[in-house]
């Protein structure tokens, strides 16, 4: 693999630099494949060893790189050095490029790329993922679609580098929008309604409540009332709450099947109700309660002790808030999971919130903070279906599966399938995950459903294709089972691009890892789905000999590694 390479590498730096092997390894990195043209395969930045202290500064950066690739020499390994610019350039044998980036796919499965000396020192702990998190008794928001994948993404990213991941579903089950659909139902709701079509009606309830709240005081005080029950613990106040929370986790789950989402936990506002009101006598036993003119009462975080900045943390009337109990359930976690990580993923217009609680945590002497992590996320604009404007991720399922359908049935390669329906959804989804992917995280987008179902392109549904196609060519393996070859055979410039381009693997999940921004993992695939389309037009297995076919399919199916990996 990659660490064979890095290692020569490294190792005639060292002997250069006078410094350790090991520290020189992470200098070295895979140079990304050009379509246009061929390229070496792995370089050193002068930059990069000026910063890490293992180069002084000196003449300018061109002239040092031509100064210390003087020093190095060609072996077995390393075929050719040429100076770039303010880099030096390594070409490695072709031989060993074949034979060793095949046989350590093939022998690391779905290991390939993290079984790397980049994650050597890489830190394995427990790791907690609070996402999608809902608010009970409403039907699937489309706004909940991102931080559901998002979070999804990082857990399994963290699963896979070795991590022990507790997927934590936090849902918006406690607060006054309760106390408000509470006082609605008992007002208008309907219990067979509630039978047939569950969040449906409970949403109904809910604008018509909103509704009337414009110009109702009554409904005002009926909701304060409601809520007020519920936290004292009024039993039939809390039956309610329960049967609504039960009805909704029920159907939330249909929806993350689809999604191929999994939680270990279903948590929620409603268990801090107890816990949060003592952390609000904590803060208070300790002085750092104070007092609004309104009778708010607050933690103060301005410099000056001026309040001229605070957190709110608990209404005039004795009820918690939403930032009192999300710091009640953070303090709890870490009680019940000693965890080595905390990550919450939310969109940005939270991050004043979060920073809030990581402040009022700091204060209170919790040295565990900074193990708390707010992972951000911009806006999805423009999302509709045929009947307007989206308001429920169940409508955006159902349309890309649709649309699919409709795709697949127009094309004139779409084979004859068994169950298209569930074909059509499973692409579709993809779609709508890649397309959600391909840009920082915090960027808003404007939504495309023609852009998004895109059979050509940087979509989903072509890096589905594309494994659909490679999975076929794997089952002309005999019983897929690892065969010897001949590594001779793949020297054609595009056997060459794939597997230069898998090199870099590694060195992508390792940025993944570092920033969670799942862009650099789909850029990748994408470009290793183009790749493997022009090899796939160019290595002809259909009338090669039976040794070079064999090769050709080994040297295609190699990328199946990363696109299982995103799918996971």
């Amino acid at each position: 693999m990659a660490c064979l390479f890095r290692r020569s590498i490294a190792v005639q730096l060292s002997r250069v630099l006078g410094v350790a092997t090991e520290k020189l390894i992470p200098v070295v990195s895979a140079v990304p494949v050009s379509k246009k043209q061929q390229t070496l395969d792995f370089r050193v930045s002068v930059n990069s060893l000026l910063a890490n202290g293992f180069l002084k500064l000196g003449s300018t950066t061109p002239n040092q790189a031509k100064e210390l690739s003087e020093k190095l020499t060609c072996d077995d390994v390393i075929t050719e050095i040429a100076v770039g610019q303010g880099s030096i350039n390594f070409k490695v044998n072709r031989i060993l490029l074949a034979e060793i980036v095949l046989q350590e796919v093939f022998k690391k499965g779905s290991k390939y790329g993290i079984v790397s000396e980049l994650f050597h020192d890489y830190p394995c702990g427990r790791v907690i993922v609070e996402f999608s998190s809902p608010n009970i008794a409403k039907k699937f928001h489309a706004g909940h679609l991102r931080s559901t994948i998002i979070g999804n993404f990082i857990a399994n990213l963290k699963q896979a580098l070795g991590n022990d991941v507790i997927r934590i579903n936090y849902l918006g089950d406690w607060g006054l929008q309760f106390g408000l659909l509470g006082a609605g139902f008992q007002l208008f709701g309907s219990e067979e309604k509630l039978k047939a079509n569950p969040l449906q009606h409970l949403f109904d309830v809910y604008v018509e409540v909103n509704r009337l709240l414009e110009d109702c005081d009554d409904i005002q005080k009926a909701a304060q009332e409601f809520f007020r029950k519920l936290e004292h613990g009024d039993k039939q106040t809390l039956a309610l709450w329960e049967h609504f929370r039960a009805i909704s986790i029920e159907e939330y789950e249909k929806t993350y099947q689809r999604l191929g989402v999994r939680f270990d936990e279903y948590s929620g506002e409603s268990l801090y109700r107890v816990k949060s009101q003592e952390l609000l006598q904590l803060i208070d036993q300790r002085g750092l309660l104070k007092k609004t003119k309104q009778g708010v009462g607050v933690v103060d975080l301005s410099p000056k002790g001026d309040l001229s900045s605070y957190a709110k943390m608990v209404r005039n009337d004795g009820t918690s808030l939403y930032l009192t109990r999300d710091i009640a359930a953070a303090a709890d976690r870490m009680e019940k999971y000693n965890f080595d990580k905390m990550i919450y993923v939310t969109d940005k217009e939270q991050r004043t919130h979060f920073q809030q609680v990581f402040e009022v945590l700091k204060i209170l002497g919790f040295n565990w903070t900074e193990r708390c992590q707010h992972v951000p996320f911009g806006l999805v604009k423009g999302m509709k279906t045929r009947k307007g404007d989206v308001v429920f991720l169940e409508d955006v399922l159902n349309e890309a599966r649709t649309r699919m359908l409709q795709n697949m049935a127009a094309s004139k390669t779409t084979k004859e399938l068994e169950d298209p329906e569930n074909t059509a959804e499973k692409v579709g989804v993809a779609a709508l995950i890649v397309q959600d992917f391909k840009g920082p995280l915090m960027s808003d987008y404007e939504f495309d459903w023609d852009r998004v179902l895109q059979s050509q392109g940087d979509t989903g549904v072509y890096l589905q294709y594309t494994h659909a196609r490679l999975c076929s060519l794997q089952r002309q393996c005999e019983n897929g089972e690892i065969m010897q070859f001949n590594p001779t055979y793949l020297q054609d410039p595009q056997a060459i691009a794939l597997l230069q381009h898998l090199l870099r693997y590694d060195e992508v999940l390792y940025q993944v890892s570092e920033d969670l921004q799942p862009k650099y993992l789909v850029n990748y695939l994408i470009m290793l789905s183009r790749l493997a389309s022009i090899a796939h037009r160019t290595l002809h297995i259909k009338g090669s000999m039976p040794e070079v076919a064999t090769v050709s399919i080994y040297s295609e199916t190699s990328t199946l590694q990363g696109n299982l990996f995103c799918a996971r």
